[in-house]
């Protein structure tokens, strides 16, 4: 694309049509199909085609939207703690509310027709696969928005094929939009890279504009982008990705542009670029700042050389090219922004296609010619920014009101598996994933170095079973760890997309918050431990492989061993085997990776192929064994003196803690003894000092010094951690406890299994089950709504007439081991409003995220350390030794 002058514009907003509605969605945990962005959006109720396009030279690009119906909770116990936190019933509605996704995905232009098939195969020209009722689709008159030269040269073809019209939405403007959208959307959405080293940035929402956005497609367009709707295009060069591939495939008969790029990857530009060292006998041009390694003239050895172009290697030639408009582009954007003073360049295009040359040619000729002054930076979702911003159209106020806290970006398993290819068909449900997942099958041995002629069954000996819970096992299978095939780095050579990056599915969830305790949410990092080390990166993926037949295990017992459940396992642990792959390979290929997410990924996974809770059963049963021994932990507590009673609460969590289901070592324990006898094990061994010792803080606060009596919390909100002893006899003493003190307690619990951690659709049970043994937990879970028999007194009672301090509990918002505290549930911001006490339990919650966070209020974090490495690492010492650390209000 040519300059064509300069021009300002805003993107079209369309009204004479229904609108999409974003107002006010919900997530769904289940994820489906595909590995391309995805929004959750809810409140949409008419039966649109939402898809949106971008038809370019050489790429199509589709947007589209997925739905589901909400399946929000509507029972009485989440009515009166929305009721008591002062929040709105957001599900009262009169309408029916559907929520979705976004997807992204990618196909040749020269491929349309596979294009058209794969939107004609899930029904997205009338509105997806719930749309029986609109199997023809011309007398729905159905529009499409659409973006590109394609929107034009194409619009007969759809309306032919689909029976569509395309509603061609402004280029320039909706690439924009897009840009804009992501900046400020995306936490991670913005990275440097230099010398194959990658580097993501956070961007201040409030310091954005003006940037410098430059879009690599056939040509190149060169945008100033001063606000929302504001922007002026400055500048352009017809030297693009249309350039390199025109040249590139008459000098190398490469038959695709992916060929071509992975051509460059083998090559080595010297044997035809004339460089500084070239013309000056080797030496460097220090005088003016030139390297020996400077390219002095792309091609330029060609002039000097007697060679057809057969002499010549093609991927030689390729590199050269690539490095030669790369440069070329680099330069005219640190031109562009010199000129208008900006030192932020954004990068987009499926030119780039995260190909680590290319970025690196880019980003050197920015740093070199602006002597390090101006930065290029890259987008992840760099081929969509006009296909987003066309879908962005359909609504009038489009997406700009959104926050970084309210999208979650998910990486399932399918069609399309990465770059936006279509590998194998487009995957309608659950059935045909699965065997998807059971075709594309290739050993794990040389990533993990994992034995892969080895059964699950053999692998679950391996590891000793536990006496306690015995489940059942799948069947004997030879098929040992694997994945989708992900070829590794031989060497110094790398893949043609070895830096690439993977786009996930983004849902939009607008119910998410900031935790607003957070002393500085700015300076907020989740992460304890820094997997960006290779060894360190390299030791966590191994654990979880080596977990992954034990909990392969558990799910398809979940299920009842049925054959279906044992395929279905056989398909996570392809796909997720594939994920690890891919992270081994290219640690930042999902953008900027911490444990946390590492963790997420692996249950979102196992939701992705239906495994709603793999360890119910364990659950189930260790619910019911620590809750047979509660009363008589319970006396035991209240024949103790105050002092003494605090610290063998503090000892019961952390002993309880021991019970971890994510843990190998705790594991090999369950099979020495029943549950009750490691948790007296555990609770003999809690001798103090432990490795992280506040305790005599934490008491000073809680029982005061001398005859000082300190003020009681108002509300403490007690993060809990596993199901059994976790909970029964480590967490609800510890809250009957504050109970009786006036203080107001809210269990803070997952909103989706993970694990065996404790649920907060499963506390009101357990909740249940303990208060018919004590009348403190029974008054104060009947003042919070959590006993149906006293639920209709509750509701129908005013707060002034609650007399009794009650015991609430609230969903986190996550389905993880780990929580992230910039995104919450809007229920425990609401709760963390008047708290003034935060107690973190358990190694997810409390060492691998939030060790290291502060808070506005008084803080304690428990846990035992049930890793060697993490307690070598995080407190000096050894396995199972104690975290209690106390820290006052910040």
């Amino acid at each position: 694309m040519g300059d064509r002058g300069s021009n300002i514009n805003s993107i079209h907003r369309s009204s004479s049509r229904p609108q999409l509605d974003l107002s006010k969605a919900e997530i769904e945990a289940n994820i489906d199909e595909d590995k391309y962005p995805t929004i959750l959006l809810p409140n949409q109720s008419d039966h649109l085609s939402h898809l949106a396009l971008d038809l370019g030279g050489s790429l199509i690009k589709l947007v589209y939207f997925s739905r589901h119906e909400d399946q929000s909770g509507n029972d009485r116990r989440m009515r009166s703690v929305k009721d008591r936190m002062g929040l709105p019933n957001r599900n009262r509605r009169t309408y029916r509310v559907l929520g979705g996704r976004l997807h992204f995905l990618m196909f040749e232009t020269s491929k349309i027709n596979e294009c058209l098939d794969f939107i004609h195969s899930k029904k997205l020209h009338c509105g997806g696969w719930e749309s029986h009722d609109y199997d023809d689709v011309a007398d729905r008159n159905a529009i499409i928005k659409a973006t590109g030269g394609g929107a034009y040269k194409f619009a007969d073809l759809f309306k032919e094929r689909l029976g569509v019209s395309l509603d061609k939405e402004d280029e320039m403007a909706c690439m924009v939009a897009g840009a804009n959208f992501l900046l400020k959307a995306i936490r991670h959405e913005a990275f440097t890279h230099m010398e194959g080293q990658k580097e993501f940035l956070q961007i201040d929402h409030n310091d954005l504009y003006p940037y410098l956005l430059v879009n690599i497609g056939s040509g190149v367009s060169i945008i100033k982008v001063d606000g929302d709707g504001k922007f002026e295009r400055v500048s352009g060069t017809n030297v693009g990705g249309g350039t390199y591939w025109g040249l590139g495939r008459l000098l190398t008969k490469c038959q695709s542009f992916d060929e071509l790029l992975e051509l460059s990857q083998k090559g080595d530009n010297r044997n035809i670029d004339m460089l500084v060292g070239d013309i000056y006998g080797g030496m460097d041009y220090s005088k003016i700042g030139l390297s020996a390694s400077t390219i002095a003239s792309s091609f330029g050895k060609a002039t000097s050389e007697k060679k057809e172009l057969e002499d010549y290697r093609p991927e030689d030639i390729s590199l050269s090219l690539l490095r030669m408009i790369s440069y070329n582009i680099g330069q005219i954007s640190h031109l562009n922004a010199m000129r208008f003073g900006l030192k932020r360049i954004f990068f987009g295009g499926f030119f780039i296609r995260g190909h680590a040359y290319t970025m690196d040619a880019i980003s050197f000729a920015v740093h070199f010619w602006s002597k390090g002054a101006a930065q290029a930076m890259f987008l992840r979702h760099e081929g969509f920014l006009g296909a987003l911003g066309a879908f962005m159209s359909y609504e009038k106020h489009g997406l700009d009101d959104l926050m970084v806290h309210q999208l979650v970006e998910r990486f399932p398993m399918g069609a399309p598996y990465t770059g936006g290819k279509i590998h194998g068909p487009p995957l309608k449900d659950l059935d045909e994933k699965a065997r998807y997942c059971m075709f594309s099958f290739i050993t794990f041995e040389s990533v993990f170095n994992v034995p892969v002629q080895i059964s699950w069954m053999e692998k679950f000996l391996q590891m000793g079973t536990e006496i306690t819970a015995p489940v059942p096992m799948a069947l004997p299978r030879t098929t040992g760890l694997g994945g989708f095939e992900v070829p590794l780095s031989k060497g110094s050579t790398l893949r043609s997309d070895a830096s690439a990056l993977n786009v996930g599915v983004l849902h939009l969830v607008p119910t998410l918050e900031v935790f607003p305790l957070l002393a500085d949410p700015k300076m907020y990092e989740p992460n304890t431990i820094d997997i960006s080390d290779h060894s360190e990166l390299e030791y966590w993926l191994t654990i979880l492989a080596e977990h992954l037949p034990d909990l392969v295990d558990k799910a398809v017992a979940s299920e009842g061993g049925t054959d279906d459940a044992k395929r279905r396992g056989d398909a996570f642990a392809r796909a997720f085997s594939a994920h690890l792959a891919r992270l081994m390979e290219e640690p930042a290929a999902y953008g900027k990776l911490g444990l946390a997410k590492l963790l997420e990924m692996r249950e979102e996974c196992l939701r992705e192929f239906h495994f709603v809770d793999a360890y119910i059963s364990i659950k189930q049963r260790e619910n019911e064994a620590s809750l047979a021994v509660l009363p008589d932990l319970l006396m035991e507590l209240d024949s103790l003196d105050e002092e003494t009673r605090l610290l063998t609460l503090i000892e019961g969590v952390l002993a309880a803690n021991i019970f971890d289901w994510g843990s190998r070592a705790c594991v090999d324990l369950y099979h020495k003894g029943t549950i009750i006898e490691i948790y007296r094990m555990s609770r003999n061994k809690m001798q103090r000092p432990w490795q992280v010792d506040d305790f005599d803080a934490f008491k000073e606060r809680m029982l005061g010094s001398g005859d000082k009596k300190p003020t009681p919390h108002r509300r403490a909100l007690l993060f809990v951690d596993n199901s059994g002893a976790d909970i029964v006899l480590g967490m609800l003493p510890l809250a009957r406890e504050l109970l009786r003190r006036g203080t107001e307690v809210v269990l803070v619990a997952n909103s989706l299994p993970a694990l065996n951690d404790v649920t907060a659709k499963e506390l009101p049970d357990i909740v249940a089950e303990a208060a018919k043994h004590c009348d403190i937990l029974r008054r104060a879970a009947e003042s919070g709504g959590l006993l149906v028999d006293a639920m209709t007194n509750t509701l129908d009672s005013s707060k002034e007439n609650l007399s009794t301090i009650p015991l609430m509990v609230v969903e986190n918002g996550c389905g993880s081991p780990c929580i992230d505290l910039r995104q919450v549930s809007s229920e425990l911001a609401a709760a963390a409003n008047d708290a003034d006490l935060i107690i973190l339990e358990g190694m997810g919650r409390a060492l691998h995220t939030n060790l290291n966070a502060r808070f506005k209020c008084d803080t304690l974090k428990l846990a035992m350390v049930k890793n060697q490495r993490l307690a070598e690492i995080l407190v000096k010492g050894n396995i199972y030794d104690c975290v209690c650390k106390y820290e006052p209000a910040n």
